[in-house]
């Protein structure tokens, strides 16, 4: 479905799925590569493309309502390709064993790179066979063309303005002893609330 979705130009599985740790209740995290500028459009899009086929968790799916559903915490833009600090042990592993799921090789290295300094040094050579997807598909570059000047912007600035008030409001019910790391800009879009697990 990436294929599909405009403004998206690489995705990584991420969390249980790429450490294999994963149990009957688990979600899909996925770490998603959008274009620079248009990164609210990029995450409008995913929400509604997997939405629509109930696909996408939601905030309050936990358990046995989250299970199998793709889990969209984070968005990163060329400009924020190099991870923000604090860089953990267990930040590392996770990172370090993220799955290519779609998108050209010459951009998740370009990732991987931007991030070799704390993660260490991590090539990719396309003999993932879980990384099926590396071309955009005819409708992505067509939507990326028509959502490309004013109209795009005007979009992008209206998505915006109504997803950060979601997240302001969303803020006010997360706990502070769970380590939150809440990003939102025009660079990355980061939502985990809980971070202790990646602490265990």
């Amino acid at each position: 479905m990436f294929r599909f979705i405009p403004f998206v130009d690489f995705v990584f599985g991420a969390g249980s799925l790429a450490l294999g740790n994963v149990n009957k209740d688990s979600d899909f995290d996925v770490l998603v590569g959008a274009r620079q500028g248009r990164i609210f459009s990029a995450r409008f899009f995913c929400l509604l493309s997997f939405g629509l086929f109930g696909l996408a968790r939601g905030r309050l799916d936990h358990g046995s309502r989250a299970c199998d559903k793709i889990c969209f915490n984070h968005f990163v833009t060329e400009g924020a390709y190099k991870l923000s600090p604090p860089y953990s042990a267990s930040w590392k592993d996770l990172y370090l064993n993220l799955v290519p799921v779609y998108g050209s090789i010459e951009k998740i290295n370009y990732f991987f790179g931007c991030n070799s300094d704390w993660m260490g040094v991590r090539r990719y050579w396309s003999d993932d066979l879980r990384h099926l997807y590396r071309d955009s598909s005819w409708l992505k570059k067509f939507l990326e063309i028509m959502l490309y000047g004013v109209i795009g912007d005007v979009i992008e600035t209206t998505l915006k303005y109504f997803q950060i008030l979601k997240i302001k409001k969303s803020l006010s019910s997360i706990n502070v002893d769970h380590k939150p790391r809440i990003v939102y800009s025009d660079y990355e879009l980061e939502f985990h609330p809980d971070r202790r697990k990646f602490e265990v």
